[in-house]
C-alpha cells in the first residue's frame, strides 16, 4: 500500500492550495482518510479527517478555511485550503487508517509528506 500526495507549494497569505493523496495497492476499504501537519519544532497534529461516511472533523484552527473531501471509488483524499496564513507552513501528511486489502486489514498508513508554505 503506497500513500502518494501532491499539491503542496508556496503561495502569498491569503491564497489557496488543494492538497491530493491517492491511495494505491489492493485496496478493499478505507475507514478513515485525513491530513496531519507538522510545523517546524512542533509535533504532528490532525488538520482535517474523513470517515468512509463522510463525517468530518477539522482543527480548530482549520475550520471555516479548510474543506476534506474524499473520493471513495479513487481511493483519495483531497483538501481545499483557503485564506492560507503563515502559520498553516508546515509539512502535510496523508494518513489512511482502518485499510483493508487482501491480505491485511485495519492497518494504518502515511504519505511521505509534502510541504506548504504561506509567505506574509
Amino acid at each position: 500500500v503506497q500513500l502518494q500526495a501532491s499539491g503542496g507549494g508556496l503561495v502569498q497569505a491569503g491564497g489557496s492550495l488543494r492538497l491530493s493523496c491517492t491511495v494505491s495497492g489492493s485496496i478493499i476499504s478505507i475507514n478513515d482518510m485525513g491530513w496531519y501537519r507538522q510545523a517546524a519544532g512542533k509535533a504532528r497534529e490532525l488538520a482535517a479527517a474523513i470517515t468512509s461516511g463522510g463525517t468530518t472533523t477539522y482543527a480548530d484552527s482549520a475550520k471555516g478555511r479548510f474543506t476534506i473531501s474524499r473520493d471513495n471509488a479513487k481511493n483519495t483524499v483531497y483538501l481545499q485550503m483557503n485564506s492560507l496564513k503563515p502559520e498553516d507552513t508546515a509539512v502535510y501528511y496523508c494518513n489512511a487508517d482502518g485499510v483493508r486489502t487482501m491480505m491485511k486489514f485495519g492497518m494504518d498508513y502515511w504519505g511521505k509528506g509534502t510541504q506548504v508554505t504561506v509567505s506574509s
